[in-house]
């Protein structure tokens, strides 16, 4: 098996470990209040599935993304980065409890949570999975990359949405919180 390969089934590991995570700890969330009704969930998903279609039925066309970029050293930094990642993201998942939920939604009697990962960055959820998938591109291909642009400016939205209806539940706690907080990468943004 060539290391391409290995780095592959790492990469591939990661994200289904992190996937049946995420479905099985889903039951244990805390229900909507109220879901805002937000036409740009549909665009992301829509976005999606035409980024899989296109990636599947014209694979040959768009070969320069998915070409692996030659250098092992670069796969192996981008495995790190992957596995870190989806442990951060899962590590948030585990501190948020069961005040998680689907983006940009209001919950029932919702708790700020300021601890763990929580206390370095607002969002380490979206922090986790961009870093996983930038890592998977730069170990697997550069497919990935395309991914990481419209989910990163989804999961930018969603934050910026999520902050407002936090400063409306906490009014007092939140602003400090931003305050001592970056929304994604500690100390920069």
């Amino acid at each position: 098996m060539s290391l391409h390969a290995i780095f592959g089934l790492i990469i591939v590991t990661c994200w289904f470990a992190f996937l049946f995570y995420w479905l099985v700890s889903a039951k244990n969330a805390n229900p909507n209040a109220r879901r805002k009704n937000n036409y740009m969930h549909w665009v992301i998903r829509a976005l999606i599935v035409v980024v899989i279609i296109v990636r599947l039925r014209f694979g040959g066309a768009v070969q320069f993304f998915v070409e692996r970029l030659p250098n092992p050293i670069l796969g192996a930094v981008g495995v790190a980065l992957c596995m870190l990642g989806i442990a951060l993201a899962i590590w948030a998942r585990i501190y948020l409890g069961n005040n998680w939920g689907m983006p940009m939604t209001l919950k029932k009697n919702p708790e700020l949570v300021t601890t763990g990962p929580y206390s370095y960055v607002r969002h380490p959820i979206y922090a986790g999975l961009l870093l996983a998938m930038l890592g998977s591109a730069l170990a697997t291909n550069l497919f990935w990359l395309v991914i990481l642009i419209f989910v990163g400016a989804y999961f930018i939205y969603s934050a910026v949405q999520e902050q407002k209806n936090m400063l409306r539940e906490f009014p007092v706690a939140y602003p400090a919180y931003m305050k001592r907080t970056k929304m994604l990468i500690p100390y920069l943004l």
